[in-house]
């Protein structure tokens, strides 16, 4: 078995929170219990490119466990669990010295190069027992860069070239291109043929999905894909009360600061910013939120949030914090502008919402990491301040902390595992485009967690479901309501 991850030896520490996330993980027990034996994905060779955590292991082993070979990467060069990694590499059933489980090519603290070599790895199947090449035929993405890479692939061996590395926008654009340049320079086919043995692709965030919808428009879309993120149990769930944990983990983890008293500006009022909000909120932060909707900004008024426009508020906050999915929301001017030892963090997917390739770049400035993910940045003097940025602008609640909960998670996978099923056991039904999740499988997921909680559900009569047009089993929404 091929793998690359930190360290083995940390399979022991890895496998034991495994255990514990499974009891707070009902969904993917359920996946397991209810498809376990009849194995609906025998035959599905999944690449993976989600964050590498312990929860991630959970549903990483419900997809084996469903009959599905699987190859993982995590979609982020911060947010490996090294021990996680370690205990899938091993697997249930093996030991440090005879790993038995499942290829993962993961560590915390990649380089850009190293990520996207890795993401090659779980594309890439080597050849079967007849020397006949094997390629993944399901993806699983966070982010959607593994679905980037097939389609950045394909399209340069259309055009017999790839990009020259010369013209990239950024370092991380350049190794792509590099990518691109070496994978073409040995094989004008190698991501033509993946691609054509992909049945389809389910898409686990806002990022990936606002990519398959731009392809989607574009007539580029070369397979099929599952809009696992606007699933309402994971959406309004995952988003929403998974950063309200996870947000303010990470920023006591980096810098251990008191937030009461403190303020906190939140970019961006979606599910993420409200979720973030609340959290800093509920640490007694005076809360800002900055929007460019006129809707979400309504929202975060009558929620009892000031709303302003980030100049207004730059020179003055204790703490920022990016929830767009957008580039260029905080600039090298505004973190100039900032106040001495302000936090500076972002808990969108990329690392673009902050203008980190503009500080990187800053003639004079002055970089010193304090620990892990965690830099002073310090401005020539009389030109700013120094300011503290987390996880070097990426997804700080990953880089800084641990991610959200195993509970919240379960629901979001427990989308990824019925998402996955769908598309490979009924191709037919699904053409080139994206597609959500019917809402009786969402209410599905949601009704998996409720006993956890001790929730009883109400039952509604015949004749109360009839006044209202369902059925007594649900679903009970129509498509377009908003929750």
């Amino acid at each position: 078995m091929d793998f690359k991850v930190a360290d083995l030896s940390l399979a022991d520490y890895g496998r034991t929170e495994i255990e514990l996330a499974e009891h707070e993980m009902p969904g993917l027990m359920a996946m397991r219990e209810r498809y376990g034996a009849e194995k609906p994905l025998a035959g599905a060779r999944i690449a993976g490119s989600l964050h590498m955590t312990i929860q991630t292991a959970v549903l990483i082993e419900t997809l084996t466990a469903l009959g599905a070979e699987v190859r993982w990467a995590s979609c982020n060069i911060f947010s490996t669990q090294d021990h996680a990694a370690a205990a899938v590499a091993v697997g249930p059933t093996g030991t440090v010295d005879a790993p038995a489980g499942v290829p993962v090519f993961a560590w915390k603290g990649e380089t850009l190069e190293e990520y996207w070599w890795c993401t090659q790895q779980i594309l890439d199947w080597g050849t079967d027992a007849d020397g006949n090449q094997r390629y993944a035929n399901m993806i699983l993405d966070d982010g959607g860069d593994a679905t980037l890479l097939v389609h950045l692939g394909v399209e340069a061996e259309k055009k017999g070239e790839a990009p020259d590395p010369a013209t990239a926008t950024s370092t991380e654009q350049r190794i792509i291109f590099e990518v691109l340049q070496q994978s073409l320079a040995q094989s004008n086919e190698r991501w033509t043929n993946v691609a054509r043995e992909i049945i389809g692709v389910t898409e686990e965030t806002t990022t990936g999905v606002l990519r398959l919808y731009d392809m989607m428009r574009e007539g580029s879309l070369l397979f099929p894909a599952i809009n696992v993120n606007d699933s309402v149990t994971k959406s309004k769930f995952d988003n929403k009360y998974g950063c309200r944990h996870s947000l303010i983990d990470g920023i006591n983890r980096a810098t251990d600061v008191l937030m009461g008293g403190k303020i906190a500006v939140v970019c961006g009022y979606g599910d993420v910013g409200k979720g973030s909000a609340e959290s800093l909120r509920g640490q007694g932060a005076r809360v800002v939120v900055t929007e460019i909707d006129p809707i979400c900004a309504l929202q975060a008024a009558m929620d009892g949030y000031q709303v302003t426009t980030l100049d207004d508020v730059i020179e003055t906050a204790d703490i920022v914090i990016t929830a767009t999915g957008n580039k260029n929301v905080v600039s090298v001017d505004q973190m100039r502008r900032m106040k001495q030892n302000a936090i500076l963090g972002n808990i969108g997917h990329f690392d673009n919402e902050i203008d980190m390739a503009g500080l990187e770049t800053y003639p004079g400035i002055v970089r010193k990491n304090v620990k892990p993910q965690v830099d002073v940045w310090t401005f020539p003097e009389g030109e700013g301040n120094q300011i503290i940025v987390l996880s070097e602008g990426r997804l700080m609640n990953l880089g800084n902390a641990t991610g959200h909960p195993s509970f919240v998670m379960s629901n979001s996978f427990t989308n990824q595992v019925l998402a996955q099923v769908e598309l490979f056991t009924k191709p037919q039904d699904y053409p080139v485009g994206v597609y959500v999740l019917p809402k009786h499988l969402d209410e599905e997921v949601a009704r998996l967690h409720l006993d956890a909680l001790g929730v009883k559900l109400t039952t509604l009569t015949d004749e109360q479901a009839g006044y209202l047009g369902v059925a007594v089993e649900g679903p009970y929404k129509s498509d377009e309501y908003r929750y």
